[in-house]
């Protein structure tokens, strides 16, 4: 074979050999795109499906805005969140004042996130501050929840109480269980361990049972525990003396002079960097609840929050913003 012949020969060898491995790469290329689009694509249905089955939501761009808006927006809810709604309103009047906003019914003082969700899902208001996520049967009703804040609880003594030491989670739950009864048990003086519950109303005794007693159920009331009958933190503050113990948002106690944080896990919830990383065990998020098919202007107060000013208003009430 002559050298021209064999030189053809290797050309073409190497044109198949570089055709081949475009192909090939090509292959590679358009596999790995529809794998990332197809991963892209789950990885949309999974958090889609998520948010479906918590119907907690993000922005307001999902609801249904086809009701007419009211003359009055009509709030109701968490007592936790009185602070920061309350500062809401005040900034929402300035960019709306034709449209009046109350907050609690009928008496104009919030009745507790649970009170408040059913004010709701019954017509008697039109939102409801919520200190928690929505149960499944309030989703069921066709209530979502828009997150608007983080926060924290905060396990409370009286300031007088000798008991200087911090609580393991395992440690809270054996006291609100009444499991364990003296202070003596968990490093403290012999003397009775008095447990202040929160109402039954308040979203903040529904997420303390969830997240601290697991869902369990709080022992009836006794001697040593019980249970007030109306959402309201100063009677508790009151109410701890030297033995008591009972748990708030962090916002509502940090500033008291007359009573203590317990610190739980070696954390305290006044550490913002604990609340904002969830690495403090009782962290939380808080909601604005609504109809999913609802009105303009409660979407506008909504988004009011959820805009820069609102946010900061939010930091300004004790709360982490949601972004």
């Amino acid at each position: 074979m002559s050298k021209a012949s064999n030189k053809e020969t290797l050309t073409l060898a190497l044109a198949l050999l570089i055709t081949g491995g475009l192909a090939a790469g090509g292959i590679w290329y358009f596999q790995g795109n529809l794998s990332n689009q197809s991963i892209e694509k789950t990885d949309d249905n999974q958090n889609r499906q998520l948010q479906n089955s918590t119907n907690q939501i993000i922005g307001t761009s999902s609801l249904d805005t086809s009701l007419p808006s009211p003359s009055v927006l009509t709030i109701d809810g968490s007592v936790t969140m009185v602070a920061a709604i309350k500062q809401l309103q005040i900034a929402f009047s300035l960019i709306n004042p034709s449209l009046s906003t109350t907050y609690g019914v009928p008496d104009g003082k919030p009745n507790g996130t649970n009170a408040g969700i059913k004010n709701l899902i019954d017509g008697k208001v039109l939102m409801a501050a919520s200190s928690r996520r929505l149960k499944p049967k309030e989703i069921q009703a066709g209530i979502v929840g828009i997150p608007i804040a983080k926060d924290a609880l905060a396990v409370t003594i009286g300031i007088n109480n000798p008991y200087q030491g911090g609580l393991t989670m395992a440690q809270l739950k054996g006291i609100f269980q009444g499991k364990i009864t003296n202070w003596s048990e968990v490093g403290g003086l012999n003397a009775p361990i008095k447990v202040i519950n929160r109402s039954r109303d308040s979203g903040t005794h529904t997420f303390f049972q969830d997240v601290v007693l697991l869902g369990e159920e709080f022992p009836p009331d006794g001697a040593n525990f019980k249970t007030l009958e109306r959402d309201e933190t100063t009677p508790i503050l009151r109410a701890l003396g030297k033995d008591g113990i009972s748990y708030s948002t962090v916002t509502q106690i940090e500033n008291q002079k007359t009573v203590r944080i317990v610190p739980i896990d070696g954390i305290s919830p006044t550490d913002q960097t604990a609340i904002q990383n969830a690495s403090y065990p009782i962290s939380r998020v808080v909601y604005l609840a609504v109809p999913q098919k609802t009105n303009p202007a409660t979407k506008q107060f909504i988004d009011f929050t959820l805009s820069t000013q609102g946010q900061q208003i939010i930091k300004r009430a004790g709360f982490i913003p949601i972004q």
